[in-house]
C-alpha cells in the first residue's frame, strides 16, 4: 500500500484562515439579515487602478494577435519587468543588483513556502512569535519542525515579539541556519528601524544564517528610519533573500504576481567543504517546478512603475492608511491597546479583560456581525490579541467603528 507523506499528518487540521471562514460561513447561514463586515482576513477591496487596467486589455489584446502572441514566457520573469523592479525597488534607494537576481512569480505566499525546499531536512528554523503560518507549515510539511508540544514545534527556535521587548526579537540563543522575518510585520503591524535591521544581518554574517525577509507590505512604510529593503543595509546581500509581493501594494490579490531576489552574493555551505550559491539553486528549481508568471499579469506589474501607475496607486495606499488611522484612534478610545498600524496595514490589539483572542473574535462576530483574526492563531505569544486591517472601504471601516462603540 502506497504510505503518506507523514509530516502532512502532524499539520493542525484547520488552517487559520479556514478556520476563521468556516465560523463566518455558519454565522451567515444562521444570520442571512446581518451584513457582515471583515476586518480580518488580509485581502484588498479596492479595484485595481486604471494603469494596470489599461495595460491588461492592450496585453489581452496582444495575446489576440498572432504577430504578438506570447506562449511559453522565462520561469525568471519577462526583462521588462526585472527591468523596472531593479531600477524602481533598488537602484532608486541606492541598492546595487542585476536583472537575473531577480525572480518573478505568481505570489510571495508561494516562493516563501516553496523556498525552504534548498535547504537541509536537518536545518534549524528560527521563526517570529506571532508568526505568519506559512513559514511554520511549510517546514512541518518539509519534516523539520518536529513535534508538537504545547501548541509549539519542539525542533523550531521561537522568537517571541511581545509588548516587553517592543515587538524586536531578541537574538535566540540556539543558532539557527534559517531566520523567517517578516517587516513591516504580519500580524502585528510594527516594524525594525535600520539599527534593529542591521543588527539582524549582523547576527546572520555573524553565525553564517540565512534570512528570509518577507517585506510584502514595504510600500506602506512611512517612516524613513524603516528601510524598505533590507538591501539598504550593509553586508545582507551576504545572508539575506527577500520576497516581494504586488498584492497589497497594488491590489494583485487577485492577478497574482511577486518577485524573489536571490542575491549571487549568497552562499550556503554544500556539505562537501565547499560553498554553493542560492541563486543558481533556486533558478533550476524554478526551471523544474515552474512555468512563469503570466504574460498580461507582468504587463500590469509593469504599469505599477509608470507615472500614472505610482501616482493611482499612491492613492489607494493613502486610503488604506487612513483607515487603519481611524481604527486605531477607535480602538485607543475603547481603551484597547494598539499597536502597529502607522507603516503598516495592519493593527494589533489588545481583548478587554476576562477574554482570549477566539472569545474576542466569537464576540465581534455574534454580537456585530465583525470579523477580526485571533492573534492566538499566529503562536503562543499572540494570545491576547486580535489582528484588524485596514483594507476595507471607508464606509464599511466607519460603520465597523460605529458597530463597536455600540457594544462597549
Amino acid at each position: 500500500m502506497v504510505t503518506i507523506n507523514t509530516n502532512f499528518l502532524k499539520l493542525q487540521s484547520n488552517y487559520l484562515f479556514a478556520d476563521i471562514a468556516r465560523k463566518v460561513a455558519d454565522f451567515k447561514d444562521s444570520n442571512p439579515d446581518s451584513r457582515v463586515i471583515s476586518l480580518g482576513i488580509g485581502d484588498v477591496t479596492r479595484p485595481l487602478v486604471p494603469a494596470v487596467v489599461e495595460a491588461l486589455h492592450k496585453a489581452v489584446d496582444e495575446m489576440g494577435d498572432a504577430a504578438h502572441f506570447h506562449g511559453y514566457g522565462p520561469e525568471q520573469g519577462y526583462d521588462f519587468l526585472r527591468d523596472l523592479i531593479m531600477e524602481y525597488d533598488y537602484k532608486a534607494r541606492g541598492v546595487s543588483l542585476s536583472p537575473d537576481e531577480i525572480f518573478v512569480s505568481d505570489g510571495a505566499k508561494s516562493d516563501v513556502g516553496n523556498f525552504q525546499e534548498l535547504f537541509a531536512q536537518d536545518s534549524i528554523v528560527a521563526v517570529t512569535d506571532p508568526v505568519y503560518p506559512v513559514y511554520v507549515d511549510s517546514n512541518v510539511m518539509a519534516g523539520r519542525a518536529g513535534e508538537l508540544v504545547n501548541k509549539q514545534w519542539n525542533r523550531l527556535v521561537y522568537l517571541p515579539c511581545v509588548k516587553a521587548n517592543d515587538f524586536v526579537p531578541d537574538f535566540p540563543k540556539t543558532r539557527p541556519d534559517m531566520i523567517y522575518l517578516c517587516y513591516p510585520n504580519n500580524p502585528t503591524g510594527t516594524v525594525l528601524n535600520r539599527a534593529a535591521l542591521q543588527g539582524w544581518v549582523d547576527y546572520a554574517r555573524r553565525e553564517g544564517c540565512v534570512i528570509l525577509f518577507d517585506s510584502a507590505y514595504e510600500a506602506f512604510i512611512r517612516d524613513p528610519d524603516v528601510p524598505h529593503s533590507i538591501y539598504e543595509l550593509e553586508g545582507a546581500q551576504e545572508v539575506a533573500v527577500e520576497f516581494r509581493s504586488f498584492s497589497k501594494t497594488a491590489g494583485f490579490t487577485g492577478l497574482r504576481c511577486a518577485y524573489t531576489v536571490v542575491p549571487k552574493a549568497l552562499r550556503v555551505s554544500d556539505g562537501k567543504g565547499g560553498k554553493v550559491g542560492l541563486n543558481g539553486l533556486w533558478n533550476r528549481r524554478q526551471c523544474t517546478k515552474y512555468n512563469g508568471c503570466a504574460y498580461i499579469v507582468q504587463r500590469a506589474a509593469a504599469a505599477v512603475y509608470g507615472q500614472a501607475g505610482r501616482s493611482q496607486i499612491e492613492g489607494v495606499i493613502k486610503g488604506y492608511q487612513s483607515n487603519a488611522a481611524l481604527l486605531s484612534a477607535a480602538m485607543k478610545e475603547m481603551g484597547l491597546e494598539v499597536f502597529g498600524g502607522v507603516n503598516a496595514p495592519y493593527i494589533w490589539v489588545s481583548v478587554p479583560k476576562g477574554m482570549d483572542s477566539w472569545g474576542f473574535f466569537d464576540h465581534l462576530l455574534h454580537s456585530a456581525a465583525l470579523v477580526c483574526t485571533p492573534g492566538a492563531g499566529f503562536g503562543a505569544s499572540g494570545e491576547g490579541y486580535v489582528r484588524l486591517t485596514a483594507f476595507g472601504s471607508l464606509e464599511d471601516t466607519e460603520e465597523a467603528i460605529r458597530r463597536m462603540r455600540e457594544l462597549r
